[in-house]
């Protein structure tokens, strides 16, 4: 795993989303179009805010989401709530474009299926995302995978539902989906995850975040 080290949280957010632009205006020119999915946090609300306003092939892009809690739209608690402000009301993204997690219907279940059809629809059978952008808890978590959760297992499935943590159950990317993206991005600040980006670094299992695979991640840290 590639690492890139910045004094502060706000220089990290920069570094990152310099780095999303340039993996957009790349995947665009070889491939015609930019599959991101993205994490929530409070490094990457900066990060999203600074890439709104990058030089990005905006009409290719698509993008998606790493995982979501299962609350009502519009929620401070939704991660999509946090990427409307900060990227989808600054850029030209046609609703066609953004891919939300459908965590407001009833059957979660029929839900957690339908994302998966939709990622499919775009991102090929299987799906294959361009970059996906993923955040580490003081836990060892990494989008909604939590330690002890069934969803660390799950393998035939590319959406599944997490149960109830920090208060409400989640949909989340599974691991085969996280492995299979042509590049990771590790966004990780603050004292507190020291501990847990060093189990990253070292491949420790024991925590989920270091089950996604490292041979195409790339960390930028404060």
């Amino acid at each position: 795993m590639k690492a890139e080290v910045h004094a502060d949280s706000r220089t990290v957010a920069e570094a990152a989303a310099e780095t999303i632009a340039a993996e957009a205006r790349r995947c665009v020119a070889e491939r015609g179009r930019f599959n991101l999915a993205v994490s929530g946090g409070d490094t990457p609300r900066v990060m999203l805010r600074v890439l709104a306003d990058m030089a990005v092939p905006w009409d290719s892009v698509h993008v998606f989401q790493v995982d979501e809690r299962v609350a009502p739209l519009g929620d401070p608690a939704r991660n999509l709530t946090q990427l409307q402000e900060c990227l989808l009301a600054h850029v030209p993204l046609r609703p066609e474009q953004v891919h939300a997690m459908p965590v407001e219907q009833t059957d979660l279940d029929a839900a957690a299926r339908s994302y998966a059809a939709v990622l499919r629809a775009i991102a090929g059978t299987p799906p294959v995302l361009d970059l996906v952008h993923l955040g580490l808890g003081v836990d060892g978590h990494t989008a909604s995978l939590v330690p002890g959760d069934s969803s660390l297992d799950v393998r035939d499935e590319q959406v599944a539902l997490a149960g109830p943590y920090q208060g409400h159950r989640r949909m989340t990317l599974t691991l085969p989906v996280l492995d299979r993206a042509r590049r990771v991005l590790w966004v990780v600040t603050g004292e507190e995850k020291a501990t847990m980006l060093q189990r990253l670094q070292a491949g420790d299992r024991a925590i989920p975040a270091a089950r996604v695979r490292q041979d195409r991640a790339m960390l930028i840290a404060d």
